[in-house]
């Protein structure tokens, strides 16, 4: 731990003007994405009547993001990053307006979202490569920690929200606006993030290449560690995917399972405020990993949806490690391969992903 004195503050953090842009471009754009699951849901139903195509629906914003990642997260490295942010939440912004064109055929949106949730990966790779540099050393785990501590709040604040706006302004029109969330992501990386020049490190294409990311991982001891603790959190994430049917097997309705899946996200922000503040390092990754799923071992009992409801919430706290594990697994890859990793990582990584599962449960709900 460090000293009192010496503790980086969130305060401190957004004090660095190119944090500062990615952090508001990314929260502006999951804002947008947030708000598209919920129209895409809308806009689905309408087109097909049909519940399985629009669970099929919320799959395409999850499926190619997988394949994405180990595939594409390489472009973070041979192509100047901030360039792969700009381009990519461009294009995306491009994508999700054709998506908004009155009597677009359904089989053409799935396609365009399909493409869109595929560029997805690379500038989330990007993004990740590009914070270490930004903030150095000392600053970067409080970045981190703020970053997954906002997107829980965004994802929190998603469950009502997105449903309200669609509702009011109809599905076309709210994917209009995660376009514009796009482009106003693009325009503050293109204006307040400095550019940096790519790695040479060769071929972006070859097999042998986009493999890379998955052997720098399976060869380095202390990054398979790390990487195992972030899959540690599908297991403390898990009961928010329950949360509907365990609210209706122990007597509650739509209000109880809403409380049900608030309990984890709102643990976690109590967790990550914790662990920032107490400057926990990986040597207490452990510690709090290993009872992290205990608090879960309530729910067989069926308690009642407020005992049950702490004791997520309490898992959410515990869970807060994965702040530690993802910035000691981002600051242990060599520079020039970090977005090749972290592309490759993005499928495994529970925890990176979490807000975004959080939003789809919600909206299925």
């Amino acid at each position: 731990m460090t000293s009192a004195d010496n503790r980086p503050r969130f305060r401190e953090v957004l004090e660095v003007r190119e944090y500062r842009a990615l952090w508001l471009s990314g929260l502006v754009s999951r804002a947008g994405d947030q708000l598209a699951r919920v129209a895409l849901a809308v806009l689905a139903y309408d087109l097909t009547r049909s519940a399985a195509v629009t669970t099929i629906t919320y799959a395409l914003t999850f499926v190619p993001s997988l394949v994405g990642g180990p595939l594409l997260g390489g472009l973070a490295d041979r192509c100047p990053r901030r360039r792969v942010m700009i381009v990519c939440d461009t294009i995306r912004a491009l994508l999700m307006a054709a998506m908004a064109a009155p009597g677009l055929h359904f089989a053409v949106v799935c396609v365009l979202l399909f493409a869109v949730q595929l560029i997805d990966a690379p500038e989330k790779a990007a993004r990740i490569a590009t914070t270490p540099d930004v903030l150095g050393e000392r600053l970067y785990t409080t970045g981190v920690t703020l970053h997954q501590f906002t997107s829980q709040v965004a994802a929190i604040a998603g469950f009502g929200l997105s449903g309200l706006v669609v509702a009011a302004i109809g599905a076309r029109p709210a994917l209009l606006l995660n376009s514009l969330s796009f482009a106003l992501s693009a325009l503050v990386v293109m204006m307040r993030v400095r550019e940096r020049p790519a790695w040479p490190t060769g071929r972006v294409m070859s097999l042998r290449y986009m493999s890379g990311g998955i052997r720098t991982i399976t060869s380095d001891r202390r990054l398979r560690a790390l990487l195992a603790f972030a899959l540690l959190a599908a297991f403390s994430i898990a009961p928010e995917a329950l949360a509907v049917p365990y609210a209706d097997a122990v007597g509650g309705g739509t209000v109880a399972a809403g409380v049900l899946l608030c309990s984890i996200p709102a643990g976690s922000l109590l967790g990550m405020y914790l662990v920032n503040r107490l400057s926990a390092g990986t040597a207490r990754l452990a510690t709090l990993a290993a009872p992290a799923c205990l608090p879960l071992v309530v729910s067989a009992f069926a308690p009642g949806v407020a005992v049950t409801a702490i004791a997520w919430a309490l898992t959410g706290v515990l869970s807060a490690y994965q702040v530690i594990a993802n910035a000691a697994f981002v600051r242990a890859v060599p520079p020039e391969r970090r977005g090749q990793v972290v592309g490759a990582a993005l499928p495994l990584a529970a925890s990176w992903r979490r807000h975004e599962a959080t939003s789809s449960r919600s909206d299925q709900s």
